[in-house]
């Protein structure tokens, strides 16, 4: 149960991480909100639903076809510890979120779909990071992988809906205190996760 929990907290933390951070869809979500009101900024915040299947699968897949190799392996976890640490850096140098409110026609979920697909992110999470750690949860049972994505997606949707409705109410929370104090700690913790992954990466180049 200790392995099935520690899935869950990844997951938790690398979905408010992304969640909270600073990106295109995160933008988009509040300037969808303030342009369109709460239900705008919530159809955005559901995008990832649309998006991240396809993308993961994808990913799923390729990874499946190297499993056997560790060096490969090694190789995406080294990169999943850099990318992690990149996340961390953007993290820990947050100030808070600004965003354009210019006026334009409400397609809120159709732009969230859209952002997200051209969006790098989502690819280089579920390549360097989300896939490896599916796979790891694989190794322990379905309800490793469940709690992950479960954990996950709760958190990275559930984030964005949480702040389309706070700046539904008030715009300031954006520059907040605990908004920014919030994303740096996560940084800290993402972190402590990329070293994690560096560890892995080690592991299958056969060097510990």
């Amino acid at each position: 149960m200790t392995s099935e929990l520690t899935f869950l907290f990844s997951g938790l933390v690398f979905g408010l991480s992304a969640g909270l951070s600073p990106g295109p869809l995160l933008t988009l979500v509040i300037s969808e909100t303030l342009k369109h009101g709460v239900a705008g900024g919530i159809k955005v915040a559901l995008a990832p639903f649309l998006t991240d299947l396809p993308i993961s699968v994808a990913a799923l897949f390729l990874l499946s076809r190297v499993s056997n190799l560790p060096p490969v392996i090694g190789v995406i976890f080294l990169c999943g510890s850099v990318f992690l640490v990149y996340l961390a850096y953007e993290s820990l140098c947050f100030k808070g979120a600004t965003v354009d409110t210019g006026k334009t026609k409400a397609q809120s979920l159709k732009k969230g779909v859209i952002a997200n697909f051209l969006n790098p992110s989502p690819y280089l999470f579920w390549i360097s990071i989300g896939s490896p750690s599916v796979m790891k949860a694989m190794n322990v049972g379905v309800a490793s992988v469940l709690l992950f994505l479960g954990g996950f997606y709760l958190l990275l949707v559930g984030s964005k809906i949480l702040i389309a409705v706070i700046i539904g109410k008030s715009r300031f929370f954006l520059k907040s205190r605990n908004y920014i104090y919030t994303v740096r700690l996560l940084g800290l913790i993402l972190l402590i996760f990329a070293a994690f992954f560096f560890k892995d990466s080690l592991k299958n180049f056969g060097l510990i």
